[in-house]
């Protein structure tokens, strides 16, 4: 029997959405810069608004891009939830002085085969490390799998956050979850089941893209954080 079909084991469903595109960063590092992103491409949010549930409740960050991205899946067809709870520790990396400087030259001066800004341990000066995002988005996690048990959560957040919580369903390894790729407007699904005995996670996806079967939207792939370059 199927570890959902057993009377004392609660599951809940989290389906995570990373923001839309940012067009008016200038090639520089923007963290947690409150920036607009471009949610102009409607065939997109469509192809999300089909497969995320429709009973659900609705969690994002404190940052307008998620904002504006959770409005462009309801303005697809998706019902407006009654309410959609921001929370301030779902926000992207505070990169702290490195954000507003330019990425391309930035990564260029970090080591070959870097999978994020710094290594995980190393916070940005004046901000955070990604132990710190790590940390502060597990908490919300642990609390919002209480508070909301058994149901789905839609959790509209950011490339780094994803990746965290990714980590955590991986069994507290955050450095494994950055080596997932979280595309724009992609869907990561993350299953938690809790009994009296024991908590797992199970991953059934990550970094869906429904609407990846047409080349046109192609433009849904930024990334969140260094990506290496090959050298012409």
């Amino acid at each position: 029997m199927a570890a959902e079909d057993k009377p004392n084991v609660v599951m809940t469903r989290w389906w995570w959405v990373r923001h839309a595109p940012v067009r008016n960063d200038g090639g520089n590092i923007y963290g947690q810069s409150d920036i607009a992103c471009d949610t102009s491409d409607t065939y997109v949010f469509n192809a999300v608004a089909k497969v995320l549930p429709r009973k659900a409740v609705w969690y994002s960050s404190n940052l307008q891009r998620t904002h504006q991205t959770a409005e462009a899946i309801w303005a697809a067809g998706f019902p407006r939830p009654a309410s959609m709870k921001w929370e301030a520790d779902l926000a992207e990396q505070n990169l702290g002085r490195w954000q507003g400087m330019n990425r391309a030259q930035f990564i260029a001066s970090r080591p070959v085969g870097t999978s994020w800004f710094a290594d995980i341990n190393e916070p940005a000066p004046g901000g955070e490390s990604f132990m710190d995002l790590y940390n502060r988005t597990r908490r919300t996690i642990e609390r919002i799998n209480i508070e909301a048990a058994g149901q789905d959560i839609i959790a509209v957040a950011h490339g780094g956050t994803i990746k965290a919580a990714v980590g955590l369903a991986l069994g507290d390894l955050p450095e494994q979850g950055l080596a997932f790729d979280i595309d724009n407007v992609s869907v990561t699904r993350l299953d938690y089941f809790a009994s009296p005995e024991r908590t797992v996670w199970r991953l059934p996806m990550v970094n869906q893209q429904p609407w990846i079967a047409d080349d046109a939207h192609a433009a849904m792939h930024q990334p969140a954080g260094p990506e290496v370059k090959k050298l012409a």
